[in-house]
């Protein structure tokens, strides 16, 4: 926990900041050791979910513990009951992110809150790593929480992510400091709930260093996240917001190479117009990529492994940086649509206004 506390301290967050203080244990830690390292630049944010009769005695219990410590503490009471068919627990995070979006905007006016810092440990990270490979998921979701991101202004920070909760409990303990418990937390109902009482227990008795290895991979998984956004992000800047097809002729075809999904994922997530494109799908959603003329772009030739465009100078080294698609006069690239229109439906884009013809 220390040791934790310390290496964020020295990423040197920006102040002042505030913690995400539920009352748990958790959040409790990170309060304690916030309030005791930045005395004067850190206030406490508290969410009342409405969800359970326990939510006011949360409340209470955080101010209580805030105007001990001398900490500034502000309440936002959100609804976050889930409608039919949604996840209670994606409903009540989206909720609580909304609710830190208009609690920051409320203190621009006075101090504004530069770093949010949010109590998620070690234990949290393979619960939601397990969730992500129970769903199925790509390497979005098998990247499961990040330590750091951006939300607006604010920078968000989660500093215990590496520490086991056991060890934040005994660290509490050793303090005489005293923390609520969650009455939803030891309901079954719940898959997160079941792997906490069932599948860590196993794991920690097969595997004891499951939570380093965990979020070794994780961490893997979230290189490679952002290096298809990149990619995508490339290509998309290439064909432009909405797409320049032409007549079924431009940038793309040929061989059978990479799901389209990572590029129109990313024009959904980055771009408000519904069109995200570029490495354009062929049947099923695979990309199409060209084998350019060999000797083309001033005598370097070209290879196409695991249909990627590679360029490589006249002595056949590849060219420094990592593996890009090409666009050079000297090698066209031809665009294939079949499928196109799929990628984009999966991701959710709108293909309206699209230049099809």
């Amino acid at each position: 926990m220390d040791t934790a506390m310390q290496r964020f301290a020295a990423s040197r967050p920006a102040l002042p900041l505030a913690v995400a203080f539920s009352g748990g244990a958790d959040s409790t830690a990170l309060l304690l050791a916030c309030a005791a390292r930045w005395p004067g630049q850190m206030r406490a944010w508290h969410v009342h979910h409405g969800l359970q009769s326990a939510a006011d005695d949360f409340e209470h219990h955080c101010m209580a513990l805030c105007q001990r410590l001398g900490v500034p503490l502000e309440v936002r009471r959100v609804n976050a009951r889930h409608a039919r068919g949604e996840s209670p627990e994606d409903t009540a995070r989206r909720r609580r992110y909304e609710a830190f979006d208009a609690l920051a905007q409320a203190g621009q006016a006075q101090a504004a809150i530069k770093t949010v810092v949010i109590g998620q440990h070690a234990d949290d990270q393979v619960e939601t790593l397990l969730l992500a490979l129970s769903r199925g998921t790509g390497v979005a979701g098998l990247a499961a929480m990040p330590a750091r991101w951006q939300r607006g202004d604010v920078q968000y920070a989660r500093p215990l992510l590496d520490v086991p909760a056991a060890a934040i409990r005994v660290w509490l303990r050793a303090r005489g400091a005293t923390w609520v418990e969650d009455p939803s937390n030891a309901s079954d109902r719940y898959t997160r709930n079941r792997i906490r009482a069932q599948v860590l227990p196993a794991l920690e008795a097969a595997l004891p260093q499951f939570r380093q290895t965990f979020a070794r991979s994780a961490a893997h998984a979230a290189e490679a996240r952002a290096l298809l956004d990149e990619v995508a992000a490339e290509d998309l800047a290439a064909v432009g917001v909405p797409p320049r097809i032409v007549a079924v002729r431009c940038a793309f075809a040929a061989a059978p190479g990479q799901p389209a999904a990572p590029l129109a994922g990313h024009g959904a997530r980055h771009h408000a117009v519904g069109g995200p494109a570029g490495r354009v799908a062929g049947p099923a959603g695979r990309l199409h990529h060209p084998r350019p003329p060999a000797g083309a772009a001033g005598g370097g030739g070209y290879r196409q492994p695991r249909g990627r465009t590679v360029a490589l100078d006249a002595s056949g080294t590849r060219s420094q940086g990592r593996r890009r698609h090409l666009s050079t006069p000297a090698a066209p690239r031809q665009l294939k649509i079949t499928g196109f229109a799929d990628a984009l439906g999966r991701a959710g884009v709108s293909q309206q206004n699209m230049p099809w013809h």
